[in-house]
């Protein structure tokens, strides 16, 4: 797909990180951008920074997306591009014992449901209210429509200790990706996901320079932590090539995650 100002983009988690790095990178190439997000003064600023269109959203809220959407095509026009990068985590055991007392306890199914809807809910109810608003598009030269970018993580295969929720949420994304590109491909909607490695974004942004520092040496080459922009370039990549499709791919420096 050919980006340009005739193209319009949605970006949930817009506000900051991957999602505001990908919104940089588009509206670089002139496409419309609107920012779904649910921080209301970072999405407000970074739009009218970059001249996008900030749409305040919660994605485990149907009727919050909805509007969301409904307010990003008034200002943009119906999106040809989706790029997911809302998302969260979290980090407890699915059991364990005190070792003082004794005591014993367990993942709370709520706290597991609550990354689950955000993470893949989220994603998934994104991406099926995007595409059917992409059917009623007019096929480019090509015959494509739109094009659809995720974000899972490396834990989708590297899954640490106390990330069951989280670990679970990002293989959820990787298993509908495929699924996803096959069920849209007759109407030529592609969709790709990332698999991020240790990025420095707002995630880790409250850790001691130390602590960032530690990480990225973890990483093979380059020794460091990813940057937004270098997930942003891949983004724009599975965008802008018409035969990358169905694919989940990892961006990490070759990092293979630890249990711990």
């Amino acid at each position: 797909m050919e980006l340009n100002s005739s193209i319009s983009a949605v970006i949930t988690g817009g506000a900051s990180g991957l999602g505001e790095a990908t919104a940089r990178a588009l509206r670089a190439k002139g496409v419309k951008v609107a920012l779904l997000d649910m921080n209301k003064t970072k999405g407000e600023a970074l739009a009218a920074e970059i001249g996008a269109t900030f749409c305040e959203a919660n994605v485990t809220n149907e009727e919050s997306v909805l509007a969301a959407f409904e307010k990003a095509r008034k200002a943009n026009g119906q999106e040809r591009i989706l790029v997911n990068c809302a998302g969260t985590g979290n980090a407890i055991k699915t059991a364990s014992r005190d070792k003082k007392t004794g005591e014993t306890r367990r993942f709370p199914t709520d706290a597991f449901n609550f990354i689950i809807q955000i993470n893949l809910v989220g994603t998934y109810r994104c991406i099926a209210i995007s595409a059917q608003g992409m059917l009623s598009l007019e096929p480019l030269e090509n015959g494509e429509r739109g094009a659809i970018v995720n974000t899972a993580s490396v834990a989708a295969q590297d899954g640490q200790i106390g990330q069951a929720a989280y670990t679970a949420s990002k293989a959820g994304i990787n298993g509908v990706t495929l699924v996803v590109a096959r069920d849209l491909a007759s109407e030529g909607i592609r969709c790709n996901t990332i698999m991020p490695g240790l990025f420095n974004t707002p995630l880790l942004g409250a850790a001691p320079e130390a602590v960032k520092a530690a990480l990225g040496a973890q990483v093979p080459f380059p020794p460091r932590l990813g940057n937004p922009p270098e997930y942003a370039s891949l983004a724009l990549q599975m965008i802008e090539n018409g035969y990358f499709n169905g694919e989940c791919v990892r961006l990490d420096g070759a990092i293979r995650m630890a249990p711990r």
